[in-house]
C-alpha cells in the first residue's frame, strides 16, 4: 500500500504512528522524504507492506523531477493507493491534482491528517471537500496523537489479498528503531543516513535543507562515517557550526538513535549545485 500526498501533508508522521515505532524520518521541511521508503507491519493476522513517497510538488530542480517520479511509480501495481491531505490547512487544488492522477479511484482510500484540536465541524467540512473525488474509503485522523489511526489500519489489513507473507520476521540482531522494520528493503547505510539528515533538518533553516544530502561511506559496525553534501562553500561552514558545534550536537541526537556502542564520524564535502546532477543523483539513488 503506497502512501501518496503532497509534500507536509504527514505521510511520514502517519507511517511511523501506523507501524508503532520510527521507520521515516520526519520535519518540517518539504522534501524530507527522498526515496520510496518501504515498511512492513504485521498485525498477527495480516502483513500490510507500506511504501512512503516524497511529497508531490512544483519542481524547481532535477532533484524534484526525480523526486515526483518516484512517487508516482510507486503507487503502480498495489493494492491500495493511501491519499493524505492536510485536514489543518485545508483540501486545495494540490490534492485535487495528485487525486486525479489515481485511477481509479474506487480503489483507493483518502485519510484527512492533522485533525488534532479541530472543530467536529471543520472535519467535517474537509471529508466532504475530498469525498467529492470518488475515493472508496475515507478516514479522519491524527498522526502526531493517534486518533483514528487504529481503525485506519484494520480498514487497510481487510483490503489485502488472501495470500503468504511477502517478507519473513525482523531478524533478531536488526539494530532497533527504523533498521529493523524495513523487510530488507532499506538498508543499515541507507536508514543511518537518514537520520543524520533528519538531525541536520532540525538544526538548519531557510534554504539549506534543500542542499543537505548524506551518505554512509565507510560501515565497519559499530565504526561508521557518513559524508554530508552541500552545495557551496558557506553552506560547509554552516553545517559544521562554530568550532564543530552543529556537526557535535547532530552526531549525539544520531548516536542516541543506534545501538549502544555505535560510534559515527562526520565530515562535509562541497558539491556543487548537487540537486542539478544526474550523476551524483545516481550515486546518492536519487
Amino acid at each position: 500500500m503506497t502512501l501518496v500526498g503532497r509534500a507536509n501533508v504527514g505521510k511520514s508522521s502517519l507511517l511511523n504512528t501506523m507501524m508503532g515505532r520510527k521507520v521515516s524520518i520526519v520535519s518540517d521541511k518539504p522534501q524530507t522524504t527522498r526515496g520510496a521508503l518501504r515498511a512492513v507491519l504485521s498485525t498477527g493476522t495480516a502483513q500490510i507492506v507500506f511504501v512512503d513517497t516524497p511529497g508531490l510538488h512544483k519542481p524547481r530542480t532535477l532533484l524534484g523531477q526525480r523526486l515526483n517520479r518516484t512517487a508516482l511509480n510507486a503507487v503502480e501495481g498495489v493494492d491500495t493507493v493511501v491519499l493524505v491531505v492536510d485536514g489543518k490547512s485545508g483540501v486545495g487544488g494540490g490534492d485535487r491534482f495528485v487525486a486525479d492522477r489515481l485511477a481509479p479511484a474506487d480503489r483507493h482510500v483518502c485519510v484527512v491528517n492533522k485533525i488534532d484540536g479541530m472543530p467536529r465541524a471543520a472535519i467535517l467540512a474537509q471529508l466532504q471537500a475530498v469525498g467529492e473525488w470518488g475515493f472508496d474509503e475515507y478516514f479522519a485522523v491524527s498522526a502526531r496523537t493517534g486518533a483514528g489511526v487504529g481503525e485506519l489500519v484494520a480498514a487497510l489489513a481487510r483490503r489485502l489479498p488472501e495470500g503468504p507473507p511477502l517478507y519473513p520476521g525482523e531478524p533478531a540482531d536488526a539494530p532497533k528503531g527504523g533498521m529493523a522494520a524495513m523487510g530488507g528493503e532499506v538498508d543499515e547505510r541507507q536508514w543511518l543516513s537518514e537520520l543524520v539528515r533528519e538531525q541536520l533538518l532540525a538544526v538548519t533553516r531557510e534554504e539549506l535543507p534543500y542542499s543537505i544530502a548524506c551518505q554512509v561511506t565507510d560501515w565497519d559496525w559499530p565504526y561508521v562515517r557518513c559524508e554530508i553534501l552541500v552545495e557551496r562553500d558557506s553552506q560547509k561552514g554552516m553545517v559544521i557550526g562554530h568550532g564543530g558545534a552543529v556537526l557535535k550536537k547532530v552526531g549525539t541526537a544520531v548516536r542516541a538513535q543506534l545501538p549502544q556502542g555505535a560510534y559515527v564520524e562526520l565530515s562535509v564535502r562541497v558539491a556543487q549545485d548537487w540537486q542539478g546532477k544526474p550523476e551524483i543523483l545516481d550515486r546518492l539513488g536519487l
